[in-house]
């Protein structure tokens, strides 16, 4: 894991969104995270928060921003936010459907200073439905779509802490959803709304399990199936140490090295897919995997074709060999955090220090052009 804040805060002349400018209302989870990778993909990124918000200016999902403190209750605030956004590429907002509307910078009035704007909206529910206007969390948003009821144990389904809806399905969609827009309005001249809903988008990353259920190759029951952890040869187990593993040996030829380096000769284990051997296998292998530290498991199968991997803490993962090669995460101002993703070539993204700044000297240097 290398230092690189020298190297970073030279200001920016790369990234494939280089020249971009997108104004960000502040806010929390899936937006500021959707706006992290649009900064750290070269865009201009300003924030607007509120006055005296005093913002951690290192945090990880705040980094490469320019931020700006307005009170947007006062009408010459709004101006200034108006002749700001009359010159951007995008906006992101991720408040309740109507309080943009009513601070007087909803899309209509928006996209009638700048036809070309991407008006970026990110909610849990959407911007219209029976509980549109209601309050949620992202545990409640993968809760309606189906998500939620298939994770977890038997006993009970457990929250995959707030990864799928908002940052797989909210921030990430929005961020599909902005640049599909950008890519458009750069052929057409218009700009367009793209209402991003958590909801919307962890119902999305459902489609192959969706597709399976209708298959008849999935059970709407928890540990049950092969990739819920059901299936012996795909799950988590603990080691002598108490740490742990994960084995993914869905194909059979993975299957045949597993059963190869965890001494797996039982003829009980030749039937693979026989979902009633299941758990009487899977009781084996964790027997087989508590006879040793999770560090032998490791010279034993990293790197082979098992699909094996150590479980890595926070703390851990960091000096993983192979994370470390690759430099997935890098020490920033004494903040460990993960690198820029995904890779570009060419034009390769890079993380640049947030900054205050004067909304007014923005104006001015965005009406000057790119």
């Amino acid at each position: 894991m290398l230092d690189k804040s020298a190297a970073q805060s030279k200001p920016r002349t790369s990234g494939p969104l280089a020249g971009f400018r997108i104004v960000e209302f502040a806010g929390i989870g899936p937006g500021p995270f959707a706006c992290m990778m649009f900064a750290d993909m070269g865009a201009e990124v300003v924030t607007l928060d509120r006055v005296g918000a005093r913002k951690n200016l290192k945090s990880i999902a705040g980094r490469g921003r320019k931020v700006v403190e307005l009170d947007l209750k006062a009408k010459e605030a709004v101006a200034q936010v108006l002749n700001l956004l009359a010159n951007a590429d995008a906006l992101v907002e991720g408040f309740r459907p109507g309080v943009m509307e009513r601070l007087g910078l909803g899309p209509d009035v928006v996209l009638a200073r700048n036809p070309r704007l991407v008006y970026g909206r990110m909610t849990g529910w959407g911007q219209h439905g029976p509980l549109a206007q209601a309050a949620g969390h992202d545990i409640n948003y993968i809760s309606v779509t189906g998500a939620l009821a298939a994770i977890g144990p038997k006993e009970k389904p457990v929250p995959p802490l707030n990864l799928v809806g908002d940052f797989g399905g909210g921030a990430l969609y929005l961020v599909v959803g902005v640049l599909a827009a950008l890519l458009e309005a750069s052929k057409s001249g218009k700009g367009q709304v793209v209402d991003a809903a958590m909801c919307d988008g962890a119902a999305s990353l459902m489609s192959m399990f969706f597709d399976m259920t209708a298959a008849g190759r999935w059970v709407e029951e928890r540990e049950s199936n092969f990739l819920d952890g059901g299936a012996h040869f795909y799950g988590i187990y603990e080691c002598s140490c108490g740490n742990f593993i994960s084995i993914g040996s869905i194909e059979p030829q993975f299957y045949a090295l597993l059963r190869q380096h965890a001494g797996l000769s039982d003829a009980e284990f030749d039937t693979q897919m026989d979902r009633k051997a299941w758990p009487a296998l899977k009781q084996k292998l964790v027997q087989v995997f508590k006879t040793r530290a999770r560090d032998e498991w490791c010279k034993i199968m990293e790197g082979t074709d098992i699909c094996f991997a150590p479980v890595l803490t926070m703390a851990e993962a960091p000096k993983h060999p192979h994370n470390a090669a690759r430099e997935i995460f890098i020490e920033r101002h004494g903040v460990t955090q993960p690198a820029p993703a995904p890779r570009f070539s060419r034009t390769p993204s890079a993380i640049r220090d947030a900054a205050t700044a004067d909304i007014a000297e923005l104006m001015s240097e965005w009406k000057g052009g790119r």
